[in-house]
């Protein structure tokens, strides 16, 4: 082993956990199968794009299509992944590194977990133009990345003005977000594995322009032609990125002899066929339909129910004004009456009046007496 490939291999060690080193010995049992069906139906691989959006290349590889999606043919894509499988751990076997790429969102940090659980490179923020095709000046980047590394572990940033020391820390900052994954890649990659071929084509050009065989998940909307070992599969569900990846992860670590954690797991149960995948989808679908009609009688009958009851209360709402206006108009009634029976009551005239009447009359009298 040469000095540059020992220094590699101590580098990309230390950059892994203790716990995730392959340090068992794995045995793999002749009559094993790579994957099952059954793990692949439950991680959703089998599901594609809509019918509207698809690739006549991938014709061979699609089983049947429900619900305007179309569902591919696992059996097929358990050939293609042992073929992939078998060819990625043949790589590895001769000292061949491998690069993981997957700059989709949803595969990002899936992508590199499996790369740093399989002791190999990744890229899953963004792809440079000329990684691959310009290693050399990305090799530069590198040193200088590593350099500002070490002047920020040593102190060398403090020393310099705040301005200054800013800019650096950015600079650093962008360089690890690109190139973190890549920073102990020393030569160009034996196999690249793709996540998405259509997001990260500009891989797969710069791949081909060097000769370099890529792996990849290829989806019922892709050129299956851009991959030299496609793995039909849903490329977008996150358990179906997990189990693909990690399957491919798998053929490095076996090479390297860990062991593998998605390969070669016993199957529970019977294995179930593509007759029962459809089954199970249209099994899906009539109790999906259901809840959709239960779902929406519910609802109709909860509108009709508070329709009722808005009813009810304006009924009650118009019931009581009524009353109050019955009320108000007999109210009005007795206030007629009573203000007829006080205007045909003869009118008294008041107690001080009739007294200075009698006053006035009594002198009067007393005037006849005296006559």
């Amino acid at each position: 082993m040469s000095e540059e490939t020992k220094i590699e291999a101590v580098e990309t060690q230390e950059t892994l956990p203790v716990e995730e080193t392959m340090a068992a010995v794995f045995e793999r049992d002749p009559d094993a199968k790579l994957v099952s069906m059954n793990a692949l139906l439950e991680a959703g691989v089998h599901f594609g794009h809509p019918t509207r959006r698809w690739n006549p290349k991938m014709g061979k590889y699609i089983y049947s299509q429900r619900n305007n999606i179309y569902i591919i043919d696992l059996a097929k894509t358990i050939d293609c992944l042992t073929s992939a499988y078998e060819a990625l751990k043949a790589i590895v076997d001769k000292g061949g590194k491998v690069l993981f790429v997957g700059t989709k969102k949803q595969g990002q940090e899936i992508v590199m977990e499996e790369a740093l659980r399989s002791g190999s490179f990744y890229v899953t923020n963004r792809w440079l133009g000329g990684t691959l095709t310009n290693f050399k000046t990305i090799q530069q980047r590198v040193r200088y990345l590593r350099e500002l590394e070490r002047n920020e572990q040593e102190g060398m940033l403090d020393l310099r003005n705040k301005k200054e020391a800013t800019k650096v820390r950015k600079t650093l900052a962008k360089l690890t977000f690109n190139l973190n994954g890549i920073k102990e890649m020393r030569k160009l990659p034996d196999a690249v594995v793709v996540l998405d071929p259509e997001m990260d084509h500009n891989a797969i050009t710069e791949a081909h322009k060097l000769r370099i065989p890529v792996f990849g998940i290829i989806d019922t909307n892709a050129d299956p032609d851009l991959l030299d070992y496609p793995i039909p599969g849903n490329d977008d569900a996150v358990k179906a990125i997990k189990l693909l990846v990690g399957i491919l992860a798998d053929a490095v670590v076996e090479s390297k002899g860990g062991v593998p954690m998605y390969a070669f797991q016993k199957v529970e149960g019977d294995e179930k066929t593509m007759e029962d995948a459809i089954k199970q989808i249209d099994k899906e679908t009539a109790e999906r339909i259901a809840a959709i009609r239960a779902q929406k009688k519910a609802k109709r009958e909860a509108q009709e129910k508070a329709l009722r009851e808005r009813n009810r209360k304006e009924q009650v709402k118009k019931e009581t004004a009524e009353k109050v206006e019955e009320k108000l108009a007999e109210e009005e009634v007795v206030a007629e009456e009573a203000k007829t029976v006080v205007e045909e009551k003869p009118v008294k005239k008041p107690r001080a009046k009739k007294t200075a009447e009698k006053v006035e009359e009594k002198p009067a009298e007393e005037v006849k007496e005296q006559e």
